[in-house]
């Protein structure tokens, strides 16, 4: 099978000399947030690597720190992966192992490779040691077979204070790599488990815990990101030594980064309990329950993270060519509509009273699509930017005696512009010319501008809703997270839009003639136009 990328070539050349048969692999989240934009990328390739190759993969849930885990992250976990499209073959957790675990414990200290050590956390890291120093070895390292097995049934039992004790696995305080100096594999935390309650005041540290459970569910490819490089020794130190029938491999790669974007749990928690955020499915969060939330297509993203591809090296995206792929999918399947911001009233003083109805193209990109029947009367509204009394050099949209076409209508003159009481221009008053038919023109009138329009008669009132990033800028060295937020990301503006747009389902997504594309919401029995990405796109990627 043609390879896409490395871990590919791999599997490729495991497959051709018999030693898989079957590829398994498994999306490992652990239930403490919810995921984001990030988290895509190893999901899509995890699943995707499995659906390529006929395999399986599992949705494994790494519940190993009980008092940062709850059920409400599981559950969205799995709906995030249900909206993407993939199906899962098993679902497990490491705590669906903590029994397994626990005796591949006890089988390192009977074989005298894991003591209990004494020392606090501080204390350890102290003695662990400099990428160019050896560490110091644990006063406690040298404790008798009998002792360790006694101490950590007592850990077990509860006896010892959180942090007193730790049992850590005897590798080499001389190492090269800091992991294996004698890492910690299991720590007394009392804290209630979101699936085993209390019946646990011991739990494996992740280190420990990833290497077995990928075994007991027989993974042959544990694909992880860069970070867990270089503890990929300890990896199969674990598998080596702990007597696992199935010896799964680990294989890292690069992860997602995106520019303006929070790409941390620990800040988007923060997001989420400050109010900076309305919750995790805030549409500017980039969570996925934020992106399907503000109606992001989840092809969209899939077809995002296939183009990124899979990389040895960490890298930054910018945020704009992830918002192409968004444009480029709905371009292609949203439908067109009209809504007008800021909305000033136009009445057309020749028009006949009867409304007239208009075919609208429903999405130029899809002539199945066909079209829909928009109406048109005497009084009309456009949006507030498409009229200036004092237009500046090269405006091409509306201004007093000059011209410009209505979209899918006619061409229309400005005679005279109404102010009220305070100044501001409250109404037009205008001319149409009736041979400007779009699609019949025979006025031989040229206009070089074009505005969007919606039928007074029947426009209903609406909310157009904008977003910005919730990041002002890339990361700059000196920034703190604070000041690096902005505070002014959402903008809301008073529309009149088609009553089409009332119509329709819940959730729908269009393009909006010349705004952006955004999807139809209702709160509170208004309807709210929610942006999802704007019309502006700057990438292109290649072939296109």
């Amino acid at each position: 099978m043609e390879a896409n990328n490395f871990i590919e070539e791999i599997i490729n050349g495991e497959l051709a000399e018999g030693k898989v048969e079957t590829v398994h692999t498994r999306f490992p989240p652990e239930p403490n947030g919810y995921l984001h934009i990030g988290h895509a990328k190893s999901l899509c390739l995890n699943f995707g690597t499995a659906e390529k190759y006929g395999g399986l993969c599992n949705l494994f849930f790494d519940d190993t720190n009980p008092s940062k885990e709850k059920t409400e992250f599981v559950d969205a976990i799995k709906a995030d992966i249900e909206w993407l499209g993939f199906k899962w073959y098993e679902v497990h957790y490491a705590s669906d192992f903590f029994d397994v675990i626990y005796e591949k414990a006890v089988k390192l200290i009977k074989d005298g490779k894991a003591f209990v050590c004494d020392l606090s956390a501080e204390e350890i890291s102290a003695t662990r040691g400099t990428l160019t120093e050896p560490g110091k070895e644990s006063p406690y390292r040298n404790r008798s077979v009998e002792e360790n097995l006694a101490l950590f049934e007592d850990m077990r039992a509860g006896k010892f204070a959180d942090g007193a004790k730790v049992l850590r696995a005897k590798i080499d305080m001389a190492s090269p790599n800091i992991n294996m100096r004698d890492p910690v594999i299991y720590r007394v935390l009392r804290a209630t488990h979101h699936r085993t309650g209390d019946k646990w005041c011991i739990y494996p540290m992740y280190d420990f815990a990833h290497p077995i459970c990928d075994s007991m569910q027989g993974i042959t490819h544990s694909l992880c990101t860069l970070e867990f490089e270089d503890h990929r020794p300890l990896y199969n130190w674990v598998v080596e030594n702990t007597g696992v029938e199935h010896k799964p491999r680990q294989i890292e790669f690069a992860r997602l980064n995106i520019t303006n974007t929070v790409m941390s749990k620990r800040y988007l928690k923060k997001l989420v309990e400050d109010g900076s955020v309305t919750g995790w499915d805030d549409p500017r969060m980039p969570t996925l329950t934020g992106l399907r939330s503000r109606g992001v297509p989840a092809e969209a993203l899939k077809n995002f993270c296939e183009a990124i591809g899979i990389a040895k090296a960490n890298s930054e995206i910018e945020v704009g060519y992830f918002e192409h792929f968004i444009r480029d999918y709905l371009n292609a399947h949203a439908e067109r509509a009209m809504a007008v911001e800021n909305p000033i009233k136009v009445e057309i003083t020749n028009f006949p009273d009867a409304e007239e109805n208009e075919d609208f193209e429903i999405n130029p990109n899809d002539e199945s699509a066909g079209k829909r029947q928009i109406t048109m009367g005497r009084e009309i509204y456009i949006e507030g930017d498409d009229f200036s009394l004092d237009p500046p050099p090269k405006y091409f949209r509306l201004r007093v005696g000059g011209y410009v076409r209505l979209k899918n209508a006619y061409i229309i003159k400005c005679e005279e512009a109404v102010s009220g009481k305070d100044g501001e221009v409250e109404k037009l008053l205008c001319t149409y010319v009736p041979e400007s038919k779009s699609g019949n023109d025979t006025s031989g009138i040229k206009v070089k501008g074009v505005i969007h329009w919606v039928n007074a008669k029947n426009a209903v009132d609406c909310e157009i809703r904008k977003y910005d990033y919730l990041l002002r800028d890339a990361e700059y060295s000196g920034q703190d997270f604070s000041e690096r937020l902005n505070t002014d990301s959402v903008h809301s503006f008073f529309g009149k839009a088609e009553p089409y747009l009332a119509e329709v389902s819940e959730g729908t997504s269009f393009q909006l003639m010349r705004k952006g594309y955004y999807k139809k919401k209702t709160e509170n029995g208004k309807l709210v136009l929610s942006e999802i990405v704007s019309l502006k796109d700057g990438y292109k990627p290649q072939g296109k």
